[in-house]
């Protein structure tokens, strides 16, 4: 395998974790233990991510349509989320992990949501690695409350309308503050965003693989990184433009 550019690495990776209940089928088993299995892979990204010195890491964990799957799934998922947290906590403080929850955290059952809450308090003051987790998560919903919060402002007087720009909206969605996301890599063989990060992911070079989400791994992960430094990122200019020295 070609080496890496340490140098030219995506500052925010996202990814759309697909593939759990389809490996757990392929292996003859129930739903769930491939959703197990995925914490595993979870687990072993986050670690990679932290090593290679990656910026943002957001893993799309739970959307808003994932609510209408069977209760007894949606249950376990929020099981398996909840001890993840609980175990993971530690490892986060350790390695300067800092958590965040992009989505309707009020729609997550009560227990669950308390200790996410708590990981979050407590991994606050991390400068490391920012995990965020994607959780009743819907790119949509997310920029229709953010049009809702600036026009609360315009209402209140707060904000002119002349005034909002790009800028403004950013700032008003889940990931205020954060690069927007380098590299988008889906698992699993489908080729779509899946109402993940829409604005966001307006100039993310988008990374699909046939990998099921539950066999992803580092190695997994190098691939897409040295597929995403092949690319020649141009954001509407020539080639020939982007090519030239940035000037500061």
């Amino acid at each position: 395998m070609p080496k890496l550019d340490t140098a030219a690495l995506p500052r925010h990776i996202a990814i759309i974790m697909d593939g759990n209940g389809r490996w757990a089928q392929q292996q003859g088993k129930p739903r769930i233990m491939g959703h197990r299995a995925g914490v595993e892979s979870v687990q072993d990204i986050v670690r990679a991510a932290r090593e290679l010195g990656i910026g943002v890491l957001t893993l799309y964990a739970f959307s808003t349509e994932n609510w209408k799957r069977p209760p007894l799934e949606v249950q376990t998922l929020m099981g398996l989320l909840k001890t993840f947290l609980e175990s993971e906590l530690t490892t986060m403080v350790l390695n300067n992990v800092s958590l965040r929850c992009l989505g309707q955290k009020d729609r997550i059952p009560a227990e669950v949501r308390e200790v996410l809450e708590r990981v979050i308090r407590e991994t606050a003051g991390n400068s490391g690695l920012i995990l965020n987790l994607a959780l009743s998560y819907g790119g949509r919903n997310e920029i229709t409350q953010a049009v809702q919060a600036i026009a609360r402002k315009c209402t209140d007087g707060l904000l002119s309308p002349e005034a909002i720009d790009e800028t403004v909206l950013a700032q008003h969605l889940y990931t205020g503050g954060l690069p927007d996301p380098d590299l988008l890599i889906r698992t699993g063989g489908e080729t779509r965003l899946s109402n993940f990060l829409l604005w966001q992911a307006s100039y993310a070079e988008l990374y699909f693989t046939e990998i099921l989400w539950p066999d992803f791994r580092k190695q997994n992960l190098l691939a897409a990184i040295l597929d995403f430094q092949k690319r020649q990122r141009r954001f509407g200019k020539t080639g020939e433009q982007a090519e030239q020295p940035h000037t500061h």
